[in-house]
């Protein structure tokens, strides 16, 4: 097996220093959600994860333990039962939690080709269960360990704004999890917990895997976006550490943008000149 790669030592001075977090979504090295996790084991924060299936547990245990964490525990964000036994756990190790990060989507593959309109009722029940109702039902498990506070962090695209080729009815599963932020960022603020979303440009990652064309939008991207190039995990992750730390205290319920401003644009300027991806 290939070694994990590799990821600076904890700093008892970063943003995250003495905060604990769980990471929902890791599926290999290349994903958002371990860009996000390598970024807040620098920043100081001790991290617990989780896996669906032994086939994602052999690829996020050494990333896990590389990073030193020793809670890796197995969840199905559909199974209730297993959503309060993941919490229960930390409570019992941890009794609190400073921050989560959610970083699960799914739609069947049928679900993403062809015209939204043929989108079966179990195909969207399936989506938008997976995408977006999981988030709920992790925000209301980690509500009672988040005794001092915390932060909530989603991830999600510009699809969920704008009809994106391919994108079909993920789409409509983000446009649901964005409203899903807001409406969690009223209800748990009383309490100091901040739930925010972002909104990263296309990565090849093994979710994006899923959505044909992504050659396509990755060759797109540094043409129109004002920064002229496409993003990296490190950019979500740095996006993130700021978004998890205290440095963000007076914000909630927004949606953040890491795409190189991609989304502020209409078309490319027929004039300028763009940087290599």
């Amino acid at each position: 097996m290939t070694p994990p790669e590799s990821s600076p030592g904890p700093t008892s001075k970063g943003l995250l220093a003495g905060k604990r977090g769980l990471v929902v979504g890791v599926a290999n090295k290349r994903s958002l959600a371990w860009g996000i996790a390598r970024r807040a084991h620098e920043e100081g924060a001790d991290l617990a994860f989780t896996f669906q299936g032994d086939a994602l547990e052999r690829r996020v245990r050494p990333l896990a333990e590389s990073v030193g964490s020793t809670i890796i525990e197995p969840l199905d964000v559909t199974d209730d039962d297993q959503i309060d036994a993941v919490f229960a756990g930390l409570g019992e190790r941890w009794g609190r939690l400073d921050f989560l990060v959610h970083s699960v989507a799914f739609a069947n593959r049928e679900d993403l080709l062809g015209r939204t309109v043929d989108t079966s009722r179990a195909g969207f029940a399936t989506a938008l269960d997976i995408s977006c109702y999981s988030l709920i039902a992790l925000a209301r498990a980690a509500e009672p360990l988040m005794t001092e506070g915390g932060s909530i962090i989603a991830m999600t695209y510009y699809g969920a704004s704008k009809a994106t080729p391919n994108y079909n009815v993920m789409g409509i599963a983000k446009a649901a999890l964005e409203a899903s932020i807001r409406y969690l960022a009223v209800d748990l603020g009383p309490k100091n917990i901040r739930v925010h979303g972002i909104s990263a440009g296309p990565v090849r990652t093994l979710a994006a895997s899923g959505v044909s064309g992504m050659r396509g939008m990755l060759k797109v991207m540094p043409e129109r976006a004002p920064l002229g190039r496409n993003i990296t995990v490190d950019d979500v992750g740095a996006t993130a550490a700021y978004l998890l730390s205290d440095l963000s205290a007076g914000t909630t319920g927004g949606i953040h943008f890491v795409d190189a401003g991609f989304n502020i644009t209409a078309m490319r300027h027929p004039d300028r000149n763009t940087a290599s991806s």
